[in-house]
């Protein structure tokens, strides 16, 4: 089992690194191509959708994750389960684009929004569908174990999108360039998707009527509150960008959207091991296996934070140098934006993994508690504080939202069953932090240079972090080479030989 966690966390992590390199080339062209405005047009576009997905596709996909993945004594289990979700997918995806398609025609969007955001909605009315399909394979094949497919398939949607979305907003298109990009690739990833889930299940499965035994109330009893948790969750990344949008202007939002797309590389690692740690617990919570539980609680709460934390002080040291240089100089404003929401993402980081393991369990009241009270500390203080300091305030709003959600999840790991500071090491990591930042900020104003700082900062603060962390004890040396040897070869084969040599010479 634990290897099989490893091998499905280093299959999501590659595929959130080649997503991350996609993402880190298109997206500073994207924003020198629409300027602010429009990319600020753009992001409150995808906020507004990713809301409005919550009730037409999280229920599902995460219900088809969890309930695949699981073992139960009832005949044709996945194919059952499959055939359930999927007819529901296609009700509430054609649901959905109907209602948008009917609101763009009454006028709601140029009304409210602007005449542009007529064509937006049509293009967000087919992304509905598209997307909807397109989530709901990659699901089932995370279901299945199968993240060396699902992974892949998420790359090949980012790639495609970009690849047909940018050319059509470098003619002229716009925003609906990119949106129309949007759809076309998430078709295409739908229909390779299926494709490699019916090699796994029958195609029968789709209209095959589930038996009566079937537990159709568990079911639909987690889908009603996955909606409820993924509602509470996406406010947290939302409201700040809705708000932005309907109380500043296009302008600002565009350029806190930067912000936020530099902050949210701190999460790649965190998200990847959420993202695993779903199916994977739900089988463990299954048999029962609360000691098994407890310890991979606590192992990624400890990963997380050592890998985060140096990404802070990487980030905030070269904000100066990176955001201007990234985006372009019309981007210099969300340098302070950027700074304020570091200490906020770095919770939001540590919370991911616990929030993953009390989905596994099934039982969301706790998790949707926990959510719920930092999603209304975020939805209050953005409300107050974005009139009076604009994206500056949607910055300590948000930062302050995003770190509630840890201690808010620890309480709720507690009240499911496990502890996840058990061997957290919390402050021999923050000392770690405070003994590196010295010479990672130093180390700037040294070089000179910046192309050189961006490319010698990383890799000589990486490298004074990871003594450091070995000095502290925040990090052992037998046990980083135990979790490099799961990796394949070379990776592995090498940490095996390194770990031999290691005891034979202590």
């Amino acid at each position: 089992m634990q290897r099989s966690i490893v091998d499905g966390f280093l299959s999501i992590v590659t595929g959130k690194v080649l997503v991350l390199v996609v993402t880190t080339i298109s997206t500073p062209i994207l924003y020198r191509l629409l300027g602010p405005s429009k990319f600020g047009d753009y992001s409150f576009a995808l906020s507004l959708f990713a809301v409005y997905m919550i009730v037409v596709s999280s229920g599902v996909s995460d219900g088809i994750r969890k309930f695949i993945a699981e073992d139960r004594p009832c005949e044709n289990w996945e194919e059952h389960v499959f055939g359930f979700y999927f007819r529901l997918a296609v009700v509430l995806s054609l649901f959905g684009a109907g209602t948008l398609v009917l609101a763009a025609r009454a006028g709601l969007a140029a009304r409210y929004l602007g005449p542009d955001f007529t064509l937006y909605v049509y293009l967000l009315a087919g992304l509905v569908v598209a997307a909807q399909f397109r989530t709901f394979a990659r699901r089932t094949l995370m279901g299945f174990g199968l993240e060396r497919y699902s992974e892949p398939l998420r790359v090949l949607n980012k790639v495609a999108n970009f690849a047909i979305g940018i050319p059509l907003v470098y003619v002229g298109h716009g925003v609906a360039g990119i949106l129309g990009g949007l759809v076309v690739s998430s078709l295409l990833v739908a229909l390779v998707g299926f494709g490699l889930v019916f090699r796994r299940l029958s195609l029968s499965s789709v209209r095959k009527r589930t038996p009566s035994s079937f537990p159709h109330r568990e079911l639909l009893s987690f889908n009603t509150g996955s909606i409820l948790l993924i509602f509470l969750l996406m406010s947290l990344y939302h409201a700040d960008v809705l708000m932005l949008k309907l109380l500043v202007g296009s302008t600002k939002t565009g350029n806190y959207k930067a912000a936020l797309k530099l902050a949210e590389f701190l999460w790649f690692v965190p998200i990847a091991i959420q993202t695993v740690f779903v199916h994977s617990t739900s089988e463990l919570w299954s048999n029962e296996r609360h000691d098994q539980i407890s310890e991979l609680a606590t192992r990624a709460t400890r990963y997380t934070f050592l890998i985060t934390m140096v990404m802070v002080v990487g980030i905030a040291s070269l904000a100066d140098i990176a955001v201007p240089m990234y985006f372009g100089p019309e981007a210099v404003p969300a340098i302070t934006p950027l700074l304020l929401l570091l200490p906020g993402s770095l919770g939001l980081a540590l919370a991911r993994p616990i929030l993953a393991i009390g989905q596994g369990k099934g039982d969301l009241k706790f998790p949707t508690l926990a959510t719920a009270g930092a999603a209304s500390i975020n939805f209050a203080l953005n409300l107050l504080l974005i009139p009076r300091y604009g994206m500056h305030g949607a910055a300590v709003a948000t930062s302050i939202g995003y770190s509630s959600m840890f201690g808010f999840h620890l309480w709720s790991a507690r009240r499911i069953g496990f502890d996840p500071l058990t061997d957290a090491r919390i402050g021999r990591t923050v000392l770690t932090a405070l003994l590196a930042a010295g010479p990672i900020f130093y180390l700037p104003s040294v070089i000179g240079n910046d192309l050189v700082t961006l490319v010698v900062v990383p890799v000589v603060g990486g490298t004074l972090y990871l003594v450091a962390a070995f000095i502290t004890r925040a990090l052992g040396v037998v046990e980083l080479l135990d979790v490099l040897a799961s990796f394949p070869a070379p990776i592995g084969s090498s940490a095996e030989r390194l770990k031999w040599h290691f005891d034979l010479f202590t």
